[in-house]
């Protein structure tokens, strides 16, 4: 697959880095390998970026030479860089021109009036006058102590000269102000699309503000913002936000052909200080490929390739936009009774869209979180596939939230990666028992289930959905807590190396890139983080604690945390 052609070149490259002295060599704290042959070590030499030695301290000393820096880790811990399962790496730009609405810890908002509060300081802050749209994200109405949006006709009030579109914390919907409904044309005579919610005032099809799902991705798709020359310097800073957390690649994963663009203007520049792996979203694809067959690039171009396709089968579980087989134990977010949610896409044009992307033999990431939505993908997968559906793809399940036992069998038979979301568990997890029932939100995000079976789960952050911590993710796959204390589901904790191996080794995996990546091992790219405590012996509670205090980059620092912080 992809990059593995790379391998004997990349070994021929060490052996030939290893007669000369090392660029580097860091020692004097523990090494976590992730390697099984060797999963401990002394030291770490890094010659041309690649890793040339790992070993004892006697051994690897061996390779220094008079120019060699030596990195003391003072009793810190090194580990492999983290690769990133899911996100979206474009909004590391977005996010500094946006309202930050979430709730804590993710953000400040406790109610309707912090919500507002943020709107008011960024078109402040961004002197956007009359006009000029301003922009929030990750309000969750569950968190709020009104339990529930700011209105259209609070934020007209707020904002009476200003389009307003407030961003949900799924992604998958907003509320907008009468404004920003006239500017898209959203009118009581718009009819709510299939797989989409319109709401409603009561006793009437005035628009009451709220747009989810294929109602929201038109104009999600044409959010204005910065110019295309402000966005190129926002990502440049912004990849700051992925850097500090010891991310050494990244997923942009809904790519537009117009976001796509930029990010080749960024890397051809040579601006990027990590691997982004973009997922060209199946809307777009036609502009993408040039109405030819989806395809991978196999190698990076200045630190940028397209790895698969992204595809949409239904909404968040959270925003009550999953598509399940069972009825939600609430109403839907526009009032419906009986509510299952729907699937973004017709069942005959998910087969099309899939067998197109199997056609140009791209892999294929599906965001799916209701069990009725997978199942949707597993037939669209059976069906694209022919006779043989468990020929290795490298097709990934996103999120795979409320996945059955079994569908989760089914992935390990059809060789399907379950890209799962154990952040769920804390920022979501009670919202889930609210909506869903106690025992189908247990079995969200099973990683001690898919390992039982053979499968390597990645696990995820969804940036911006919830913030970019790659320690926070590893504490919510061991621990499983919810806001309130909860452990949701003990059965499918998982241990401390488990946790980091699924953002390490198999995130590599995911993309093809094991060769390469994932563990500190001899020949792969001297892609590593330095933490401030080891995951695997601290007390399972207090991961979350432990922080990155610098990110390496075949073998270069393009991270270090300041003093002060």
């Amino acid at each position: 697959m992809v990059i593995r052609t790379l391998s004997l070149i990349l070994a021929a490259l060490c052996l030939n880095a290893a007669a000369a002295p090392a660029d580097r060599i860091v020692r004097g704290g523990p090494i976590v390998t992730i390697d099984p042959t060797q999963p401990a070590a002394e030291a770490v030499a890094i010659a041309a970026g690649r890793i040339v030695a790992v070993g004892t301290e006697a051994e690897v000393m061996q390779h220094r030479g008079p120019a060699t820096e030596v990195t003391e880790l003072a009793g810190k811990t090194l580990v492999p860089g983290f690769i990133d399962g899911h996100s979206h790496f474009f909004t590391c730009g977005q996010v500094q021109v946006q309202a930050l609405c979430a709730s804590p810890p993710a953000g400040p908002c406790t109610t309707v009036a912090d919500v507002i509060d943020q709107l008011k300081k960024v078109r402040d802050r961004l002197h956007l006058g009359p006009g000029r749209f301003v922009v929030g994200f990750g309000y969750d109405p569950e968190l709020l102590a009104e339990k529930r949006a700011p209105t259209k006709q609070e934020l007209d009030a707020a904002f009476p000269d200003n389009p307003v579109i407030l961003v949900h914390v799924s992604g998958h919907g907003a509320m907008l102000n009468s404004r920003a409904l006239a500017a898209y044309d959203v009118t009581a005579a718009t009819p709510t699309p299939p797989g989409g919610v319109i709401g409603r005032e009561a006793g009437s099809e005035e628009p009451n503000g709220l747009l989810f799902e294929t109602a929201f991705l038109p104009i999600f798709a044409k959010v204005p913002g910065p110019t295309d020359d402000e966005l190129v310097k926002l990502i440049t800073t912004g990849q700051e936000l992925y850097l500090r957390e010891g991310i050494t690649t990244a997923q942009e994963g809904a790519t537009m052909k117009h976001q796509m663009d930029l990010l080749r203007i960024i890397a051809a520049r040579g601006l990027l200080k990590l691997d982004v792996i973009a997922l060209p979203f199946v809307t777009d694809l036609a502009a993408i490929f040039a109405g030819k067959p989806p395809q991978v690039e196999k190698a990076y171009t200045n630190r940028l390739r397209i790895g698969g396709v992204k595809l949409l089968m239904d909404g968040s579980p959270q925003g009550r936009t999953a598509f399940f087989s069972t009825p939600y134990l609430v109403d839907g977010p526009a009032g419906q009774k009986n509510w299952r949610g729907e699937p973004s896409f017709p069942q005959a044009e998910l087969n099309e869209m899939v067998k197109q992307v199997y056609a140009g033999d791209a892999p294929m990431f599906v965001h799916c979180n209701g069990d009725a939505a997978i199942d949707a993908f597993l037939e669209a997968h059976r069906v694209a596939s022919g006779d043989d559906p468990a020929k290795p793809r490298g097709t990934v399940g996103v999120h795979s939230q409320f996945i059955r036992p079994d569908q989760l069998a089914k992935y390990a038979a059809w060789k399907i990666t379950p890209s799962f979301f154990t952040l769920h568990c804390f920022y979501f997890g009670d919202t889930h028992v609210a909506n869903r029932g106690l025992a189908q939100a247990e079995g969200i995000s099973p990683m001690k289930s898919a390992r039982a079976l053979g499968l390597r789960p990645t696990n995820h952050t969804d940036f911006n959905v919830s913030p970019l911590d790659q320690l926070f993710t590893i504490h919510s796959a061991v621990n499983r807590e919810t806001r309130s204390g909860r452990v949701l589901g003990a059965a499918e904790r998982i241990t401390p190396l488990e946790a980091l191996e699924a953002i390490t080794i198999d995130g590599a995996r995911q993309y093809g890139e094991e060769e390469m990546k994932g563990s500190i091992s001899v020949g792969k790219l001297a892609d590593l983080a330095i933490l401030s405590a080891n995951p695997l012996t601290v007390e399972p509670g207090v991961i979350k604690d432990i922080h990155v205090d610098e990110t390496i980059k075949e073998g270069v620092t393009v991270w270090r945390r300041p003093a002060d912080r």
